[in-house]
């Protein structure tokens, strides 16, 4: 399975904590699955990106809005698992512009999912949702991480 986790925005700096952790996460999520981060200038951009990504399954979008379903970290692992079980390839995560998704692109996703009623910022979000996915897969497959809490 490939995973990518996308913004719509500038992409992090040299100097974005958050962005050195959620790559982090990622890396860790590489145990389990290709990892990659995506950074586009708006919407539109990423949409047509999304559109170019071609594999034998069609890639499922999963878009972060307030609007979203809200899960637990346990549910969200049950889906990803469901995903990969049933032989998606590729599943693109993704941040939206600061005023939201259009519809076309909320119609776009398979799932609209929330982190929460409460607003992050970009940088934030991105960390939260690679934490949450890298959580996923060591409930997945029984590794302690999880256990902890």
């Amino acid at each position: 399975m490939h995973l990518t986790l996308a913004h719509i925005g500038a992409r992090p700096g040299s100097k974005d904590e958050f962005d050195a952790l959620t790559q982090i996460y990622l890396g860790r999520c590489s145990a389990f699955a290709r990892c990659q981060s995506e950074a586009f200038r708006t919407e539109e951009a990423m949409l047509e990106w999304l559109a170019r990504q071609q594999g034998r399954t069609t890639a499922v979008a999963v878009l972060f809005d307030s609007r979203g379903r809200q899960m637990t970290s346990e549910a969200f692992a049950a889906w990803l698992g469901a995903r990969r079980d049933e032989g998606t390839q590729h599943i693109v995560f993704a941040i939206g512009p600061a005023s939201g998704w259009s519809e076309p692109a909320r119609e776009r996703a398979q799932l609209l999912l929330s982190l929460g009623s409460m607003t992050l910022a970009h940088a934030l979000a991105r960390l939260v949702a690679a934490e949450q996915l890298y959580r996923a897969f060591t409930i997945l497959t029984g590794h302690p991480y999880h256990a902890g809490h």
